[in-house]
C-alpha cells in the first residue's frame, strides 16, 4: 500500500471517438471504471473519481471540474486540490490494464520530484502518473492560462520520466500504457484479456 498517496481515476472525457462513455464499457463483465478502481483500491488508501459532473452509482468520493471542458488538465488540477495526501496518482479510467508493480516502481522514483512520468517510446505517458500535491499552484496556473495541454503542463514541473528499459521489468509489454479510445481498441482488449 503507498500510504502517502491518492489514486485519481480521470473519467470525465467526452469518449467521442469511442461514440460511447469509456467509463462504463464492459471488459470482463465489469465496467472500465470497476477495473481501474479495483487495482488502485488494492495500491492506495484512497480513490477519487474526477468527473465532468457526478455520476450516479459511483461508489467513490467524485470531484467536479472546476473548468469544464478544459480535458484532463481540469481533472488534475481538482483531484490535486481534492487530496489530503502529499500525492496523487493519476490514471484514465480507460487503461484496465495497469500493473501494481509498475505502480509500485513509479513511486520508488519519487524523491526530489513533483512528478514521475513513464515515457513509452518519446511519448510521456501523464495518465499513469505521480504528481506531488505541491505542484498544484503550476498546474492551476497553466489551466488559468487555458494552457491546457497536460503535456506542456510536464514542462513546468520537475519531472523524473521513467523509460521504457525500467518499466519494461515490471510489464514486459507493456500494455499498462493500452488505452481504450476507440471502437476497435475497444475489440482489442477483449482479447488481450483471454
Amino acid at each position: 500500500m503507498i500510504e502517502d498517496c491518492t489514486a485519481l481515476i480521470l473519467a470525465g472525457g467526452g469518449s467521442r471517438r469511442m461514440g460511447q462513455d469509456k467509463a462504463e464499457l464492459l471488459l470482463d463483465g465489469r465496467t472500465l471504471l470497476e477495473q481501474v478502481a479495483t487495482a488502485m483500491q488494492a495500491l492506495f488508501p484512497k480513490v477519487l473519481v474526477s468527473v465532468r459532473q457526478p455520476r450516479a452509482g459511483v461508489p467513490y468520493a467524485q470531484v467536479c471540474d472546476a473548468q469544464p471542458g478544459s480535458g484532463p488538465l481540469a481533472g488534475l488540477v481538482a483531484g490535486l486540490a481534492a487530496a489530503d495526501t502529499g500525492w496523487v496518482f493519476a490514471v484514465a479510467c480507460d487503461m484496465p490494464f495497469i500493473a501494481p508493480e509498475l505502480v509500485q516502481y513509479l513511486a520508488s522514483l519519487r524523491a526530489g520530484h513533483q512528478a514521475v512520468v513513464p515515457r513509452v517510446g518519446a511519448h510521456p505517458q501523464p495518465l499513469a502518473a505521480f504528481y506531488r500535491r505541491d505542484a498544484l499552484p503550476l498546474l492551476q496556473a497553466c489551466l488559468d492560462a487555458r494552457a491546457l495541454s497536460l503535456r506542456g503542463a510536464l514542462d513546468k514541473l520537475t519531472v523524473r520520466y521513467a523509460d521504457e528499459s525500467g518499466l519494461r521489468q515490471f510489464d514486459a509489454a507493456l500494455h499498462s500504457f493500452f488505452d481504450l479510445d476507440t471502437p476497435q481498441e475497444w475489440a482489442a482488449a477483449t482479447t488481450m484479456r483471454k
